[in-house]
């Protein structure tokens, strides 16, 4: 079967790879949906969707990543955080990856990481799968027919499902990896089908590359008031707790709904594409992304689906809580073509408090905002990470942890840096919990988010009265056109509001635990704000 562009002896950077099956080079979206449905990767939906399961892993596998440990990056790196990997481990890791790929036909996309070009890097995509390229080529950017004429890789990722690691050959924990070698410009992943490996591996590449030239990686979504792109805003926050919900605004310009960069030149979407959750999703909640998942070269990830009417179950988790949809940005009409805005108006940073205890919305001082920050208070989601069934309240720093390869006081000194030259105010937003915790109360309700957001973006927050929080010291608006007075404060939706007293202090006391670890690299102020 030929799809396109074909080369057997395909040349990755200096070393020379013989003896593979046929390599298609840089196929278009057509092109790759045909060859995943003859190869019988998965199912064409309706409308074109391409319909897919990943297996056993239905989400990230964050502690089969490694770093390899050269000279380079021996020093630099966060090693509590970043498993490490002998050079000797990869080196085996490569020749053995390499063998087994021998005769078989892979798929090569050549795309770009980060809408700025002075920030970019240039990233060589070999996949086993047919369908990962059409994701991998859906989330990152594609340049133009000119440009790969002399496209020059970067790095190269090299993604092979079928083949298992060695953990005692290859210096890794199972039969999955993931290994980035900084020296060598390259990525493996083994073991896993889940698409979601691939991005997060080029945004972990960014965040290890871009603090160096002064640029603030962050793991959130983004949008700028329409026509102004003046007024940006960006949202951090883990999967599950509303980055690509709440940043796909119709009254707002959508940027991007996961990875960003902040320069000297304002805010910069690191891709080209849309990953969103899909569980329980609908056309009256969120029209545009219900949309998307009946267009042609959506891949759909892991959902069930009517084998007779290919109807997709948008409440059936059966396969996994982590059911969704890859699509390209401009299939959400108020997408930006350009995906850059300015240097952030205001910045979101959106918790999923499982406890019940953290306000819908809160102002912080710049100094919060960074304990925040560092803090990364949310609970993981079903379904995201292997393992994981119900919400588990959880610290993950930078609202990112598995993808910041570096300490994240690096992080979080360049937020803060850049907050105070630009003078952004900062929110604190809960998702999760209110009227009790988990299995007691009840989800935020998803208009009330949207009305406080509005509320805070449009300005209408800032001649508002507030209160100081007697547990965290943050400001809580006391009255909100449209919200009930009684959300803002959350010990009133509890029925016993004694045992919101002890969530609460229970609550306090985890993230005072966990944050001396950071107290003897931060300033006074910010301990202040840890103390309070």
């Amino acid at each position: 079967m030929t799809f396109g562009r074909v080369n057997p002896q395909f040349s990755l950077e200096d070393q020379q790879i013989s003896g593979l099956g046929d390599v298609y080079y840089n196929l278009t979206e057509p092109a790759l949906v045909e060859a995943a449905l003859k190869r019988g990767e998965g199912n064409l939906g309706k409308g074109g969707a391409f319909l897919v399961t990943t297996g056993k892993f239905t989400g990230r596998s964050p502690k089969d990543k490694h770093v390899v440990k050269t000279d380079s990056v021996a020093d630099s790196i966060w090693w509590e955080n970043n498993a490490e990997m002998s050079p000797e481990g990869f080196d085996a890791l490569y020749k053995d990856m390499v063998a087994h790929m021998q005769g078989k036909d892979y798929f090569v996309q050549d795309l770009v990481g980060g809408a700025d070009p002075k920030h970019a890097i240039n990233v060589r995509m070999v996949t086993e799968l047919a369908w990962h390229g059409l994701f991998i080529r859906t989330m990152l950017r594609r340049p133009d027919a000119e440009a790969l004429q002399d496209f020059i890789a970067d790095f190269t990722v090299i993604n092979c499902p079928s083949f298992q690691a060695d953990p005692a050959k290859h210096n890794c924990r199972s039969e999955t990896v993931i290994a980035m070698n900084f020296d060598r410009k390259m990525i493996l992943i083994g073991g896993t089908e889940y698409a979601g490996e691939n991005k997060k591996s080029v945004f972990t590449l960014l965040n290890y590359l871009l603090p160096e030239k002064g640029i603030m990686p962050m793991h959130c979504s983004a949008n700028h008031a329409t026509g102004n792109p003046v007024d940006t805003a960006v949202f951090f926050g883990l999967s599950g707790t509303g980055k690509t919900t709440l940043s796909a605004d119709p009254e707002r310009t959508l940027i991007g709904d996961d990875e960003h960069g902040w320069s000297d030149n304002g805010t910069f979407n690191f891709e080209g594409g849309c990953y969103a959750k899909t569980i329980n999703l609908s056309p009256e909640a969120e029209p545009e992304i219900y949309a998307t998942t009946s267009k042609f070269g959506t891949v759909i990830e892991n959902m069930v689906f009517d084998p007779n009417t290919f109807e997709l179950d948008f409440d059936d988790d059966s396969l996994t809580a982590n059911m969704r949809a890859a699509y390209p940005l401009h299939y959400i009409s108020n997408a930006s073509e350009k995906a850059v805005g300015g240097h952030p108006k205001n910045i979101i940073m959106l918790t999923c408090d499982a406890f019940g205890v953290l306000p819908p919305i809160a102002r912080l001082s710049p100094a919060q905002a960074m304990y925040h920050f560092l803090s990364g208070f949310t609970s993981k989601v079903a379904g995201t990470e292997r393992g994981v069934t119900e919400p588990e309240p959880t610290f993950s720093t930078c609202f990112g942890a598995p993808f910041m390869p570096r300490r994240p006081e690096v992080y979080g000194n360049l937020l803060r840096e850049k907050i105070a030259q630009h003078g952004a105010t900062c929110w604190l937003v809960n998702t999760g919990w209110t009227g009790g915790a988990h299995g007691t109360g009840s989800r935020m309700p998803i208009k009330a988010t949207r009305a406080l957001l509005s509320a805070a973006l449009e300005g209408r927050l800032a001649d508002a009265e507030f209160r100081k929080d007697p547990n965290f010291g943050f400001d809580v608006p006391v009255e909100v056109n449209g919200v009930a007075d009684i959300l803002l404060d959350p010990r009133r939706t509890w029925d016993d509001p004694e045992s919101y007293d002890r969530q609460a202090a229970k609550l306090v006391k985890m993230f005072s635990d966990n944050f001396e670890q950071y107290l003897p690299y931060i300033d006074d102020d910010v301990k202040a704000a840890a103390i309070n």
